[in-house]
């Protein structure tokens, strides 16, 4: 009897283990999502949970575990989707890894929800529905869960989809739906929702143009320079400066509310001031930071790169402090209604609940923000820490100035508009200098449609998916709440 040869043997060995560590990778790669939608899960019944033993109320604790379940099912969709706008320049930018921007992110998103999260939240979503319109203790309930319950949705789906929303616009448009549903549409305060599709444009349009406004200084005062060290040394503290005083006053009027209440004239002066100080800190310190740099663009990324680390954790720790109410203020509604018999336009936040918010939010940007993070941050535009220190001192500035005008923002469009400010910014600066080179005598290169659309430096197929993800998220949620509603009040009403 022929034996095989020992060699082939071995062969057919290595092949075989090649196919079961192939099975394993893939076995592994398949269950990852499932393993992420486990830990989701078990969080959402730890909050059910919850609910049962810090509410213990008859014979309606029910409703309140159900929503307390779907609160923490909208604090993951809010970390999964919202956070990234926060962290995903500081990533774009190389400046932070994935691993740090989650970790950074989930401390100061935490601390803020916390320590600075409003313990009042306005139930009825900014006076959309005027709470007399609902008929008694039951229907408001089921329009909040409703609300909540579309909202959540609505922005799972966004994220699925690759687009960053509002969750603040989808909870609105949650309480629009149901309270239509509820009211009729006399109940509804239109007013404030022209308000609200008013901020779809000016929130973007404002972040992005002082994001394209603080790059053009860049550009024109520090990279075009000869010596661009020299320049650093002078620019980069006063940009600094202007960072912390932005950044202080921004705290102080959206932050920390539940901490220190002051006015937008005292928050402006505190901000000045704060600012002055860290701009003389910053003078030494850049200096000698700078000492031994190449005189190349390469070198400014180093200095740019721990002010953006500190933006994008005070920005976290900002929204929060200010959204968490997104996540937790349906169900305070819900609590308040079924504790006390009645309802309120405004309600406290109980702790429990605080917590669920908070916790909610992190572990949906440790388990699903990722996704979000990498396309805010490298698929809409190519960043570097100068591009996404614009979009972060942006979001604060724009903050500042529509608090200061009474103007409805988004927090979520005033950072994705940013970083389109700054990539539309870049090919307007990039076919400026082509003109000039072709008036200047040079010959221009004959380009092709072709080659002009793929040299875009900003992917048109993103841009296009974010602006109508936008436009449909207020009436897409309205809707999805108004049949919720329905069904809940048809089958359980």
């Amino acid at each position: 009897m022929s034996k095989k040869p020992q060699g082939r043997r071995w062969k057919t060995l290595d092949t075989d283990l090649n196919r079961i560590s192939n099975v394993e990778y893939a076995t592994a790669q398949v269950s990852r999502p499932l393993v992420a939608s486990g830990i989701a899960l078990a969080f959402i019944v730890i909050a059910a949970l919850l609910a049962a033993v810090f509410f213990d109320h008859t014979p309606i604790n029910l409703i309140v575990i159900a929503a307390a379940a779907f609160g923490a099912y909208m604090a993951l969709n809010i970390g999964a989707n919202d956070v990234a706008n926060n962290m995903g320049p500081a990533v774009g930018a190389n400046a932070l890894s994935m691993g740090a921007a989650i970790l950074i992110a989930a401390i100061f998103e935490s601390a803020g929800a916390l320590l600075a999260g409003g313990d009042v939240v306005s139930t009825i979503s900014k006076g959309i529905v005027s709470p007399s319109a609902m008929r008694n203790t039951d229907v408001f309930i089921w329009a909040m869960m409703a609300a909540l319950i579309s909202s959540a949705l609505w922005v799972n789906l966004a994220t699925w989809i690759g687009a960053p929303v509002s969750t603040t616009h989808s909870v609105v448009g949650g309480v629009l739906g149901a309270g239509i549903a509820a009211a009729g549409f006399a109940a509804i305060n239109w007013p404030i929702i022209a308000a609200i599709a008013a901020s779809w444009v000016i929130s973007p349009v404002l972040g992005g143009g002082i994001a394209a406004a603080l790059l053009w200084l860049i550009k024109a005062r520090i990279i075009n320079r000869e010596d661009k060290i020299a320049a650093a040394r002078v620019w980069v503290p006063v940009l600094v400066g202007l960072m912390a005083g932005a950044f202080a006053t921004y705290l102080l009027i959206k932050g920390l509310k539940r901490l220190i209440e002051v006015n937008p004239s005292t928050a402006l002066i505190s901000g000045v001031i704060i600012g002055a100080l860290i701009w003389l800190a910053t003078i030494p310190l850049i200096r000698r930071q700078s000492e031994g740099l190449e005189n190349r663009n390469k070198s400014l990324k180093v200095l740019f790169g721990l002010p953006l680390i500190i933006s994008a954790a005070l920005l976290s720790f900002a929204h929060g402090a200010n959204d968490v109410a997104n996540a937790v203020g349906p169900l305070a509604a819900i609590v308040h209604a079924a504790e006390f018999g009645d309802f309120s336009d405004r309600v406290s936040i109980p702790m429990w609940v605080m917590v669920i918010g908070a916790f909610g939010i992190s572990f949906g940007l440790f388990l699903f923000g990722p996704k979000l993070i990498r396309m805010v941050g490298s698929q809409i535009t190519k960043l570097n820490p100068m591009r996404a220190f614009c979009v972060a001192l942006s979001a604060a500035i724009t903050v500042i100035v529509a608090s200061w005008l009474g103007l409805p923002v988004s927090s979520t469009h005033i950072a994705v508009g940013g970083v389109f400010g700054v990539g539309f910014f870049r090919e307007w600066y990039m076919e400026r200098r082509l003109r000039n080179n072709a008036s200047g005598g040079s010959k221009p290169k004959s380009i092709s449609l072709e080659e002009r659309a793929r040299r875009k430096l900003v992917r048109r197929s993103h841009f296009l998916t974010v602006i109508a993800a936008w436009v449909i998220t207020v009436p897409a949620a309205a809707f999805l709440s108004g049949i919720i509603f329905l069904l809940l009040y048809a089958i359980l009403g």
